[in-house]
Order: C-alpha cells, then sequence, then structure tokens
C-alpha cells in the first residue's frame, strides 16, 4: 500500500458468476474501474476493519481516500463511499 498498490480481497465477480466471456464484457466495455476498482476498495476496508494493525489500518484508509477518486462514474464512487461507510459501522459483503 506503501507504493501506492491495492490489495484486492475480491471474488465478486466469481460469486456473481462474472467470468469468461461475462468477465470479458466488462473489460471491453472499460467498466473495470467502475466495478473492480470499487470491489477492491470495499475488501481492503473490511481486511483493514477486521484484521489489521492500527499502522496498516491508517495506511489503508489513506489508499482507499486517494483511491475513491479514481472510480469514473458518479453513481459507483457514490455507492462506494456508502459502502465503505457501511462497512466501517460492521457490514459486510457489499459488492458491484
Amino acid at each position: 500500500m506503501k507504493l501506492g498498490y491495492i490489495p484486492s480481497f475480491c471474488t465478486a465477480c466469481y460469486r456473481e458468476g462474472r467470468t469468461g466471456d461475462r468477465f470479458m464484457e466488462l473489460c471491453k466495455k472499460q467498466q473495470i474501474q467502475n466495478c473492480c476498482h470499487p470491489n477492491a476498495l470495499l475488501t481492503l476496508k473490511e481486511y483493514l476493519e477486521d484484521y489489521a494493525s492500527p499502522e496498516t489500518k491508517q495506511e489503508g484508509e489513506k489508499l482507499i481516500e486517494s483511491e475513491i477518486a479514481n472510480i469514473p462514474n458518479p453513481k459507483a464512487r457514490e455507492t462506494a463511499v456508502r459502502h465503505l461507510a457501511d462497512i466501517g459501522n460492521g457490514g459486510r459483503d457489499f459488492r458491484f
């Protein structure tokens, strides 16, 4: 995270059945930043809340804060912000 990389624990596409051709359709339509990117941030937030040391949590929160602006679709960004807050309040298993 200190290098700006987002560790992702995401399994949303697999769980939603977006594999193979369905996943490639997301890629071809350039929707990765509106789907995979928010999912990576949500799963990182869950990890930070449940397992991270205080130092790691601080670094991760900083990364999430800077990366949320990189979600191009305003509605997806708004939903991600809401889900991040929900995770901070104990919610889990949100996905795009």
